[in-house]
């Protein structure tokens, strides 16, 4: 298996995909699954649950390091002099909105602007700002775990998409796929089947809520070409091919090629 998925592998690393930053939001097929070999697997630190923080000592932030550049500000404490700054910040939009929620996805939506462009550390300041005034929207928890996935903190990139998918009553089928994304690239660098799995169970479950999803199939496509289920990877290709031929990943078809031609004989090797 693990030969299996190197072979795979080797075909999309040169392709240039390595050099692009997915904001995902499965707006796009390109997966960016492929990078270092490399993963951060400390236990994460950016997102700590409210249930987890009781009986717990005050944890403040070291001098000098800036929270407010960290996801959900680092999981820290805030100082008296953080929260009088915080307070004044919900002042001011409690007087230039109808309401916190609203403010929030205002902020919520200049981050993804920000994240967009690539200005990483602007766009994690926005999302804490939303997250400040409702630590519900669940573009927070997505758009800070897009932000940890680009830095290769896959853990700390599950933790926070996946309480987003909560908030959303795991009825968020382009989250889901986004997530799976997160799943995929953290398998090809640690090689732990439970992360494919994941990602697949993930995606199963998209295409059954959405099953007009092409970036679903495209990407059911690939988890299965890693699980060495070649029929199974064609006939997702098609699907989502099918559904939209301008968002066909050509990587993923590359690799196709390369381990088992089109059964359907539609595409062929050096097309």
């Amino acid at each position: 298996m693990r030969l299996y998925l190197l072979s795979c592998v080797s075909v999309l690393v040169s392709t240039g995909l390595l050099a692009q930053q997915p904001v995902f939001r499965s707006q796009s097929t390109n997966i960016g699954v492929f990078s270092s070999n490399t993963v951060h697997t400390t236990k994460p630190n950016s997102f700590i649950p409210e249930s987890d923080k009781k009986n717990t000592k005050k944890r403040f932030a070291p001098t000098g390091l800036n929270i407010h550049l960290m996801p959900l500000f680092g999981g820290y404490d805030k100082t008296d002099s953080q929260k009088a700054i915080d307070e004044e910040f919900l002042k001011v939009c409690d007087a230039n909105f109808k309401t916190r929620k609203e403010a929030s996805e205002f902020f919520s939506q200049r981050a993804w602007e920000y994240l967009s462009e690539g200005q990483k550390d602007t766009a994690t300041y926005r999302f804490n700002l939303a997250y400040l005034l409702d630590d519900e929207n669940v573009d927070v928890y997505w758009g800070l775990g897009v932000i940890d996935y680009q830095n290769e903190k896959y853990e700390d990139a599950v933790a926070l998409m996946l309480h987003g998918l909560e908030l959303d009553d795991e009825d968020n089928t382009t989250l889901m796929v986004d997530l799976s994304t997160v799943y995929l690239r953290w398998f090809i660098v640690d090689k732990k089947d439970e992360h494919l799995q994941e990602a697949l169970s993930l995606l199963n479950k998209a295409i059954q809520k959405t099953p007009e999803s092409a970036n679903a199939y495209m990407q059911m496509s690939l988890a299965k070409l890693f699980n060495n289920q070649l029929d199974e990877a064609w006939n997702n290709f098609h699907k989502g091919y099918e559904l939209d031929p301008q968002n066909a990943n050509p990587e993923i078809l590359q690799a196709l090629l390369d381990k088992k031609d089109d059964p359907r004989g539609i595409f062929k090797k050096g097309q």
